[in-house]
Formats: C-alpha cells, structure tokens, sequence
C-alpha cells in the first residue's frame, strides 16, 4: 500500500525560551546544518550561540505566535488536510525538528498498513540543511525501525512548470492593487561552501556568476542555480522586465561567507536608489514561518521604512493556496495510481 510523508523544517513547542532553546540545538547541532566536527560544533552551539539565541528568538517566535500554535506547523497541517481528500491515499505530516518527528510519521502511515511511501521535502530548491539532511533521517529510521518500508523521494521541484505557474499566479494575485518599484526574491542563505559541498562534478561550482547558467550535472543539487531558475521562469511568466526584479539570500549566520548579495543589506540601500515601494517574495518557504514572517514583513519593512522606504509588501509563501494543494495532489496521483 502506498502513502505520503510530507515534510517540513519544525517549530520550537512555544515561543518560550524553554522551548525554543532544545529545537534550536537539535537544529543547529545538526551536521548538515552547521557541517564542521562535532566537538568544534558542540563548542559552537552549546558554548556560544545558546548561551544568547534562545532568548533573541523566543522574542521573534513570540511576535509572529498564532492563537492556534506556530505558524509554520498549522499552514503545513492546512494544507495536509487540503490535499488528503483529493488523493487515494494516505497523507501524514512530520517535521525534521521538533517533536512532529519523522518518525512519529512514518509510524502514522505504517500504522495505516502502508509500506510504499512517497517522501516529500517542502523545499522547492534542494539543499544540504533542508532536503538531505531530511532525505538522511529518513532513511536511518526507515532501517532502525521500519525495514518493511520502501522509500520514494521527491526531487527540488524548483523548476516544475505547475510550481511555477502556481508560484507566478500567487506573486500576480498578491501584487494586484500595489503600485510597486521593485519586486524582490529573497531565498533564504546558505554558507558558499555547502554549494562545493554538493557539486557532484566536483569542479563546476565556482560561484563566479557564469557557473549557474552553464548546463552541468551539478544543477541537480545546486541550491544556487536553483534559485535563480526559479526567479528566471517566474519573470517569465509575469513578464517582468530586468530592472524591474532582483535576487538575494536572507538569514545568514557571522563567520562564514555565505551566498550573496544579502537581503538586509540590499534592502536597506534601495530607497537611495529610488525604490520607494518594494515587494518582496521568498521563494525558498513554502509555507510562512519565522524567516517570513519576522525577518522580511516585520524587520526589514522597519528597516526599509526607516532608510526612506515608502511602502512594503511582504508576498505570503504558497501555505494552503487552493491552486498549489490541487498542484501537490496532481503530483501524488501521478505517482500512486
């Protein structure tokens, strides 16, 4: 019998700092997140950064709480129960950290009878820290606890024509009404070396601003390239002109060079520029959570505002939307039936 585990980052269980500091060390001290030898990120996470972090983000998690829990945990739960009637098979969701662990879902469907599952990240654009480190759990789990299983993944679908129809027709629904200068598409960041780390050529990836748009092997798991596929289809479709968008990366960590240009500094110097009005989507989400709701509608719309900035839309991530639910079905049923 077949079903799904879908997939998503996870949420700390309140934005107490109690609770937000165990998600944040299982997050972080995570190798493929944070990829350096244990002692040096054990010394990292648990000598430095959760000495202070928990209370800086309990304080952000807190700002964008829902009345019915993390934001990012009931959108994917939405959208779960959206897809499960369109479909002939059985829909569970897990999270790679927190306590919906991917466990607690594969036992969910194995529970149902099921030992054919479709495994599905909900990243659009394949990474270490998203994709394989969820791809890795996984399969540890499917071997220690569920060897009857067998796993189907699905791929980056960061260029699959109905994404990005779905993708475009969102962008266009959210602009309707917003005179905007300028559209911006901020994809969360990952450090430059996690890009040499999955570059299967070995070679191709030299972050020179021509390798992305040489045809290589090393696309299928280039987070970079990726990136800018999915912006370059999604003008397209919208049928923007070059001075009109742009593409950065947001959330980087001190002490690493990380993908560039960044968010917050491009943001910052584009009311001088005379981008007055910005809109700003995040490719990288599928569903909103702390990255969207707090780093881009709240803190950069102040920092935008206080360089002279006018106006600032921040474009929701896909979440629930009718369209893209019926999309994540369609894609099951090709598999299932």
């Amino acid at each position: 019998m077949k079903g799904l585990l879908l997939v998503n980052l996870g949420s700390p269980e309140s934005p107490a700092p109690k609770d937000v500091k165990p998600y944040l060390d299982e997050f972080l001290m995570d190798k493929y997140v944070i990829d350096v030898p244990y002692l040096l990120r054990a010394l990292l996470v648990r000598g430095i950064i959760l000495r202070k972090r928990p209370e800086e983000s309990a304080h952000a998690y807190a700002k964008i709480w829902w009345e019915e829990g993390s934001p990012l945990v009931v959108l994917s739960e939405r959208m779960q129960k959206k897809v499960q009637p369109l479909v002939n098979v059985p829909v569970s969701l897990a999270m790679r950290y927190g306590s919906m662990t991917i466990e607690k879902g594969l036992q969910e469907l194995s529970d149902k009878g099921v030992t054919d599952v479709m495994l599905f990240p909900l990243y659009p654009q394949y990474a270490m820290a998203s994709t394989l480190t969820i791809l890795v759990k996984a399969e540890e789990i499917r071997k220690r606890k569920f060897p009857h299983m067998k796993f189907t993944d699905v791929p980056a679908f960061y260029n699959k024509p109905d994404y990005i129809k779905n993708l475009a027709d969102s962008i266009q629904k959210h602009l309707v009404g917003f005179d905007y200068d300028h559209l911006l598409f901020s994809y969360h960041g990952i450090p430059e070396r996690h890009i040499r780390k999955t570059d299967v050529t070995k070679s191709h990836c030299k972050i020179d601003g021509s390798c992305c748009n040489t045809p290589s092997p090393a696309h299928e798991f280039c987070y970079r390239h990726q990136c800018y596929e999915t912006t370059k289809q999604v003008i397209k479709l919208l049928g923007l002109p070059e001075d009109k968008y742009s593409l950065t990366f947001q959330s980087r960590l001190a002490g690493d060079k990380w993908l560039e240009p960044y968010t917050d500094v491009e943001i910052d110097n584009m009311p001088a520029k005379g981008i007055k009005k910005l809109a700003v989507v995040t490719p990288a989400f599928v569903s909103d959570c702390l990255e969207t709701l707090e780093e881009i509608a709240m803190r950069a719309k102040e920092d935008f505002e206080a360089n002279g900035g006018e106006e600032f839309l921040a474009i929701p991530c896909l979440n629930d939307d009718d369209q893209w639910c019926r999309t994540v079905s369609k894609w099951i049923r090709d598999w299932s039936e």
